[in-house]
């Protein structure tokens, strides 16, 4: 039989580009030669050939069905163990998913309707008969916080079954069918065995007992390592803060000797010598030249009993917002101050930074502070300086909410670097004064409690690509904890997100917790849906969203009084957003809290209200009574704060 070749499907250009010399020879080709070849040449060996190929196809088409009717499947069982947890068995699963077609929704409904309910009715009715002959019956109950009482899985499609899934074994009816939410065919020993078990534990069980005790799970990770706290230095522009803590980071060897020398030599050519030790801090070019802190540099050092991220706020009024971004990430606070006559006035009288940056700190939950008065060594270590400063701060932060017992002042000097690590030399500041060094002063903070029960909360205050297709997200974890693998719920957009990988100060984690700020990275959510502001959650226990609140606020120093349809700029941890005071409810009385006046006309300054806040978009708060750190807002117009809230009650 001759070859042919399959002339008419043939691309010449393609083919027989530079084959002019054998094109019309016999011989042999990579290509099929002909259709008939492959598919329809008969063959006295394989008699069934045609039929053959015809059936692969089918059973590749089959293969692929069966293996996308396998994922979905997996898929619907996975949604309904979330649901059901272990009180079903997996067959039960796998035949109510078959015939739900893989709706784990209908599926959940069709096992709990047909097999859990009509059972418990009846166990219900045995066991209020038999309750007076068994007095000591213990009832468990998921748990479940008020907050997230109308969401609790123990309310599945309108039916409440916390009572009936959670009757004990020693009430349920004599018919030896065992427990009677497991109705499962006889002669099956593994299903017989879980029929044997308690309904106590095989009950549903809920978020927070499928994951580690999140305090044994602090205790063993954190237990042999330094309190870890994080302090903000504040203060007005000039003050000295960089360069304060630039030498002590110097004095503890966080610097190398090398680069000190490098910045020693590079200050100087630009006539700006003094700065050395503040370039430590600030890094950037732009706040070299123009000699000020525009963002919140951020550095590590160690005392004798804690591991401390110092960070350094900018004191000019317009970086305030940064300002207020890095104090929301604090523990604790270092207020510094120029001792230098007529600097220290001209920072704590009104427009200063001194007063603002206090009020916005305590604002924010900073309830320990400390005051260095720098630059001492200006005014020859006068203790009558040191003691004026001092009267007119300690009488103004008790005003602003702090405690005298948790105030504490050091006379210092950032250039010099006296009284900074170790106690002073200088015999005219030892002559009166015998105190702690800032260093021990920073030593003897106390760590705050660390909400790690609570559910996780983790406020969003940068976004950055990581490597591969996945993003990172930085922040601070409010309160809970966050394992590697965890699903988080992104608010207010409500998606759903895997947490890929974690890692603090450039250091892989498996868990954090409540006060740290790790970087952390998400698969599942696009990029450009998640923003500086938003809040990552527990999917079970999700962050309240809304457009409209209402807030007890404290007004500082206004030029206008504040009225009803009054525009401001809200700041929610990281998130800037526009304001309007929809409504003045009432006014309050500052110490008390009573009610002075209802809907006031206007509010003046040093006043106290209740009053509703509208936003053009709908944000993911909290309650200040049920999550602190999430339920503070500070309002600010034409670059000033004029008042700071806590939420008390959210419009939905």
């Amino acid at each position: 039989m001759s070859r042919h070749r399959n002339i008419r499907s043939m691309n010449y250009s393609d083919e027989y580009d530079g084959y002019d010399d054998v094109y019309g020879h016999s011989v042999e080709e990579d290509y099929c030669m002909s259709p008939s070849q492959a598919t329809f040449m008969y063959n006295r060996d394989n008699p069934q050939r045609i039929g053959a190929f015809m059936a692969s196809q089918n059973d590749i088409a089959e293969e692929e069905d069966d293996e996308l009717a396998k994922v979905k499947l997996e898929s619907c069982i996975d949604a309904m163990k979330d649901t059901l947890g272990v009180s079903i068995t997996r067959q039960q699963m796998v035949e109510a998913a078959v015939r739900n077609n893989y709706d784990h929704e209908k599926a959940i409904q069709e096992i709990l309707v047909k097999q859990v309910l009509p059972v418990s009715v009846n166990v219900e009715k045995k066991v209020s008969e038999s309750t007076p002959t068994t007095p000591n019956v213990k009832i468990i109950t998921p748990a479940v916080t008020p907050s997230t009482a109308s969401k609790s899985r123990s309310v599945i499609k309108g039916f409440d079954l916390s009572n009936k899934l959670n009757t004990p074994r020693s009430q349920s009816p004599a018919s030896g069918r065992g427990t009677p939410t497991q109705i499962v065919a006889d002669g099956e020993k593994d299903r017989e065995r879980e029929r044997e078990k308690p309904l106590e534990e095989i009950r549903t069980p809920s978020k927070k007992e499928k994951t580690a005790d999140p305090e044994v799970q602090y205790k063993k990770e954190r237990g042999d390592h330094k309190e870890h706290l994080y302090m903000i230095v504040i203060g007005h522009v000039d003050a000295g803060k960089s360069t304060l803590m630039g030498h002590m980071l110097c004095a503890l060897g966080q610097v190398q000797q090398k680069t000190m020398h490098k910045y020693e030599q590079e200050s100087r050519k630009l006539g700006k010598q003094s700065f050395m030790y503040a370039w430590v801090l600030d890094e950037t070019g732009e706040e070299r030249n123009r000699g000020i802190t525009m963002d919140v540099g951020r550095s590590q050092f160690e005392t004798k009993t804690k591991l401390v991220t110092l960070l350094d706020a900018p004191g000019h009024k317009d970086f305030i917002p940064n300002m207020i971004s890095g104090a929301g990430q604090a523990d604790v606070a270092l207020l510094v101050v120029d001792a230098t006559r007529g600097e220290f006035e001209t920072g704590f009288e009104f427009g200063g930074q001194t007063r603002e940056h206090a009020l916005l700190v305590r604002s924010l939950g900073v309830t320990q502070l400390a005051v260095a008065i720098n630059k001492l060594d200006t005014v020859s270590w006068s203790q009558e300086r040191f003691n004026e400063i001092k009267d007119k701060l300690k009488a103004f932060l008790k005003q602003a909410g702090f405690r005298e017992n948790d105030v504490t002042f050091v006379p210092c000097s950032g250039l010099t670097g006296q009284n900074l690590v170790d106690k002073s030399t200088e015999n005219e500041l030892v002559s009166w004064y015998n105190g702690s060094s800032l260093l021990e002063v920073i030593d003897g903070f106390r760590s705050p409690e660390r909400p790690i029960t609570k559910p996780f909360r983790f406020s969003i205050n940068d976004i950055f690509k990581g490597t591969g297709s996945n993003f990172c997200v930085a922040g601070r974890v409010e309160t809970g904890t966050l394992n590697v693998g965890d699903k988080v719920m992104v608010c207010p957009i409500r998606e759903v997100a895997i947490v890929k990988m974690i890692t603090t100060d450039e250091m892989p984690q498996q868990v954090v917790f409540a006060g740290d700020q790790p970087s952390i990275t998400l698969a599942g959510v696009e990029m450009q849906h998640v923003t500086i502001g938003n809040i990552l959650c527990d999917p079970h226990y999700p962050v309240p969203v809304s457009s409209k609140f209402q807030c007890r606020i404290v007004v500082f120093n206004v030029t206008i009084p504040i009225t009803k349809g009054f525009p401001v700029v809200l700041h929610h941890q990281s998130l800037v957003e526009p304001a309007t005071i929809s409504k003045l409810i009432s006014q309050l009385n500052k110490a008390t809290g009573e009610v002075l006046k209802k809907h006031p006309r206007f509010l003046g300054n040093n006043t106290s209200a209740m009053i509703e806040i509208q936003v053009q978009r709908p944000l993911a708060i909290e309650l200040y009574s049920e999550c602190k750190e999430l339920g503070r807002v500070m309002l600010r117009v034409g670059g000033v704060t004029i008042a700071a809230g806590l939420i008390t009650k959210i419009i939905l």
